[in-house]
């Protein structure tokens, strides 16, 4: 079935601040023919990976201050646009988007192209997926950077993402930088317009209305997920067991300590499936968008790892 989708003018990504990388697409993606993906590809192609999957409303510029930090310990950092995101093509019903289809063009990606030595570098959504693709291929994957996100299957919706989530519905058209700006107030005023560069106008934001009405946590006193939110829950159960049983690699945890969403609470509740997870990493001023202090995060996360050089 071909999916109606549109695509962002090129135009709207010239000169956005501290983003000097060259695009590369995937256009005959696995069961996603039709629909071009995009993704960042620097440094050497034979090293370890950081493969970077971003979340809600962002898109691979949140990497921005990670990838020259991995590049430049010789490691190969991919940074990949999810579907209705960034400079990927964005399906044009709201409808398409699904947990499965999020998570199954990420499996073909790291399928395609063959992707191996993998440290997964996630938060927020890029966590809720990129944290149960590991249990498909675990010989490849062999590090872990995961940063303010959650294995959400089932539980009450604490208060503040219940507050996200009603704010999301009432806002169709969401104002993308405001929220950036309001969020991680260190942005510029040009960094903040970088986010919402991918998205022309409210038709392209199909993905952002969705991810929220997506996650697997019910309402406040519901006594079920709605339909939406039960897609995603006997995948993320397994990936709890095969983080806590079968992870053979290392790990490396990063906080933002202002998220009022994602923060301490939910990292912690985290951790307890992670297996050999050391005590996190707490940036004591960062927010949701904790890869805005990624520097140091993945400078230390290097180190741990024994790649600083």
């Amino acid at each position: 079935m071909t999916i109606k989708a549109l695509r962002t003018p090129d135009a709207r990504f010239e000169n956005l601040p501290g983003w000097p990388y060259a695009p590369h697409y995937i256009e005959d993606l696995k069961g996603f023919e039709g629909l071009r993906l995009h993704y960042v590809d620097e440094g050497p192609k034979d090293a370890p990976v950081f493969l970077m999957i971003h979340g809600e409303p962002s898109w691979a510029y949140l990497f921005r201050k990670m990838i020259p930090v991995f590049t430049g310990a010789g490691c190969r950092a991919v940074a990949v646009d999810m579907f209705g995101f960034g400079r990927s093509d964005k399906p044009a019903q709201d409808e398409t988007y699904t947990y499965h289809f999020f998570r199954n063009h990420l499996l073909a990606f790291v399928e395609q192209m063959d992707l191996k030595d993998i440290c997964l570098v996630c938060q927020d959504w890029g966590g809720v997926l990129g944290l149960t693709l590991p249990m498909e291929a675990p010989a490849r994957y062999t590090r872990l950077l995961v940063m303010n996100t959650g294995l959400p299957a089932g539980e009450e919706a604490p208060e503040g993402f219940a507050m996200w989530r009603a704010f999301n519905r009432s806002q169709p058209d969401l104002d993308i930088a405001a929220l950036m700006k309001r969020a991680t107030p260190i942005l510029s005023d040009a960094e903040a317009a970088a986010y919402a560069a991918p998205y022309p106008d409210q038709s392209y934001k199909g993905g952002v209305r969705r991810f929220p009405e997506l996650v697997m946590l019910k309402e406040k006193g519901a006594a079920d997920l709605t339909p939406l939110s039960k897609e995603g829950v006997e995948t993320s159960l397994r990936a709890r067991k095969f983080w806590r049983n079968d992870w053979k690699g290392e790990s490396f945890m990063g906080v933002g300590m202002q998220d009022p969403v994602l923060g301490p609470p939910a990292m912690h509740f985290l951790r307890q499936f992670i297996k050999g997870c050391p005590e996190p990493m707490e940036v004591a001023d960062a927010g949701h968008f904790v890869q805005e202090w990624g520097e140091p995060i993945a400078r230390a996360a290097l180190r741990r790892f024994g790649l600083a050089g």
